[in-house]
């Protein structure tokens, strides 16, 4: 057969693109075996006998040294298609060459690791186990840093909690699918928002949940060494077939997505079945402000990640609720204005999704190791002093700013009312927001929200959904032509307005429904007509009561929503407008709510509802928001 010349070419620079990667991959390993000590697969002992995997690099030197110690759900198989081989050999010779141990450890049921996995729900008995060990090896000298992004952040909380004498300090970044319970939030780890689930996970642990049925096991009396030579070619990583998930959310029932594309069996069928205050949620590692907390920590949040709102208000219960001072004293924050653990990815021109937030790079690795430094080391390196409590990026702007609290001691909430005279369907409608008072009554909005033609997502604060969502910040305005979204604009503004902290949303709302949804995105919308997606939120109106109980909907009856706060910090520049779509469905960034009552995950039909948001002087649906006072 005769190939194209194209075709010949592209398979030619694809072999060199591997080849000079893995080249790489080899060079970091030669350099990392020249200054560390390498022990891989260490079946580390937890008190109910499950031995954990976990590889080990330290400095070559007879003195004890601290810790930075990473837990993942993720391959750390060394060999093959590891991503301890593909990401993290730099991140272990970084730690090495600073004197660190550089610890990494599968959570348990995970690949080498021993026992049954469950997300969300490890016993945080595994960290305090795993610090104990470490720090009484003889080449420990007793302190440990945790640290990691996103799944490898999420643990950390918990065992904070748990106040390990070992656990000198932590750095969590994305870390918001470890927070259950805090504030206005009740997530339960990302996995709700407002009552509403958040497709994330399904798309998730279809990469990542363990099978119920096929996951292999080796025999509790395999060494360390024996591990090791079987891991050269028992990688344990299955290699889950391709799935279009722009399609693949759309199947109903939602608990059959996973089954539907031949999918494990797994723990998706068993979390999809419960409601936000389920007791299960309480059982594992998911953090509640219910609990202490014991370590000083420095925070890294993003704009455009899937929980940005109940991150800062962890940030602020910490600061606010720890027992112990250095603990309370000691919580940094840094705000950056990137999708989902991307804070590297920031570049001279960052552009997240289609907008232009300027140069947003910033020196994370001196400010992650001058933390370890002084809480691991004992170092007098005036990190504490030079660093702002909280450090966070202005987009429209687009500078770095400091403050000492967040938010900002000189934001003003303000109250801004939706407005109009009962026509604001899509951007060509007549909907507004002003600060003034609304004088008189005004008619309704209405729209129909059908489930079988939910609001697209398009952009927004999302991760891990595949090919279903791509996040970050998008022009909306084409979107907005939607007669099924409202929509509210103020004025151009003469002088510019700096938002920055939580925009709180309360609507008035009826419905011919017993239960529906009511979403919200906070718009930065430019001269030429460019809308831009700061940040959304939505709420399932059955828990607009509170999240411990369900109750319905009646036609003819007015009711109020108090949304779940939004989050950024953003300058409307003179001439931009703030602007609020509001609407029934976010998807498949949340999934459908079908409008019957029922239980939703199991439901394959729904019903059309028609459902009206009031302002008037008795329901003056508004949204107060943070302004910088001058």
């Amino acid at each position: 057969m005769k190939y194209p010349s194209t075709f010949i070419r592209t398979v030619l620079f694809l072999a060199l693109c591997i080849t000079h990667y893995a080249n790489a991959q080899e060079d970091i390993l030669k350099k990392l075996q020249e200054i560390a000590i390498i022990e891989q697969k260490m079946m580390i002992p937890m008190r109910d006998g499950v031995r954990l995997a976990t590889d080990i690099y330290r400095p070559k030197t007879d003195k004890p040294v601290p810790i930075i110690f990473s837990k993942t759900p993720y391959n750390i198989n060394a060999w093959g298609d590891g991503e301890l081989r593909q990401n993290s050999y730099q991140a272990a010779l970084d730690a090495v060459k600073r004197g660190y141990a550089y610890v990494v450890q599968n959570e348990r049921g995970k690949f080498f690791s021993e026992g049954d996995w469950d997300i969300l729900g490890p016993p945080t008995t595994d960290g305090y186990d795993a610090f104990s060990w470490m720090s009484k090896q003889p080449w420990s000298n007793g302190k440990i840093g945790t640290l990691g992004c996103s799944s490898t952040a999420e643990w950390q909380m918990a065992v904070a909690a748990l106040d390990h004498p070992a656990h000198a300090a932590m750095v969590p970044m994305g870390f918001g699918a470890g927070v259950g319970r805090v504030g206005p939030f009740m997530e339960q780890g990302n996995w709700y928002r407002g009552g509403a689930q958040q497709m994330l996970f399904t798309t998730w642990l279809y990469g990542s949940q363990t099978d119920a049925f096929a996951r292999p096991n080796f025999p509790k009396t395999a060494t360390s060494d024996d591990l090791t030579r079987v891991s050269r070619f028992y990688d344990l990583a299955p290699e889950m077939p391709k799935v279009d998930w722009a399609q693949g959310l759309k199947h109903l029932p939602v608990q059959d997505i996973i089954r539907n594309v031949n999918g494990q069996k797994g723990i998706y069928e068993k979390m999809i079945v419960r409601k936000p205050n389920d007791p299960d949620w309480y059982k594992g590692g998911l953090y509640h402000d219910n609990m202490p907390f014991g370590v000083p920590s420095f925070w890294f949040v993003s704009w455009y990640d899937v929980s940005n709102g109940p991150n800062l208000a962890l940030f602020n219960h910490v600061r606010k609720n720890a027992t112990d001072p250095q603990v309370r004293d000691n919580q940094y924050l840094v705000i950056a204005p990137t999708l989902h653990c991307a804070y590297k990815r920031a570049t001279e021109n960052t552009v997240v999704g289609e907008r232009s937030v300027g140069d947003a790079r910033l020196d994370y690795d001196a400010l992650i190791y001058g933390w370890f430094d002084h809480w691991l080391k004992g170092e007098n390196n005036d990190i504490l002093k030079n660093t702002p409590r909280v450090k966070y990026y202005t987009m429209g702007s687009n500078k770095w700013q400091t403050s000492d609290t967040w938010p900002p001691s000189s934001t003003e909430m303000t109250t801004y009312f939706l407005s109009g005279g009962g026509h604001a369907n899509s951007l060509y409608g007549d909907g507004k927001l002003t600060t003034k008072p609304l004088g008189k009554d005004e008619k309704p909005d209405a729209f129909a929200y059908d489930p079988a033609y939910p609001v697209p997502s398009y952009g927004g604060n999302v991760c891990c959904t595949g090919t279903a969502i791509q996040g970050g910040s998008f022009d909306q305005h084409q979107m907005e032509t939607r007669q099924d979204i409202l929509v509210y604009t103020t004025e151009p503004f003469a002088d510019g307005v700096e938002l920055t902290g939580s925009i709180e949303p309360t609507l008035y709302v009826s419905s011919d429904a017993k239960d529906t949804d009511f979403t919200i995105k906070l718009i930065d919308v430019y001269p030429d007509g460019k809308a831009y997606n700061l940040d959304e939120t939505i709420l399932r109106a059955r828990y607009r009561e509170g999240f411990d109980k369900e109750v319905w909907m009646e036609k003819g009856k007015v009711y109020k929503l108090t949304l779940s706060p939004m989050a950024t910090s953003n300058y409307f520049a003179p001439g931009h407008r703030i602007r609020i779509e509001l609407s029934s469905s976010n998807f498949p960034r949340f999934d459908r709510n079908m409008n019957t009552g029922g239980d939703n995950y199991s439901e394959s039909k729904g019903v059309v509802a028609h459902n009206q948001v009031f302002h008037s002087v008795q329901y003056p649906s508004q949204i107060r928001l943070p302004i910088v006072k001058k």
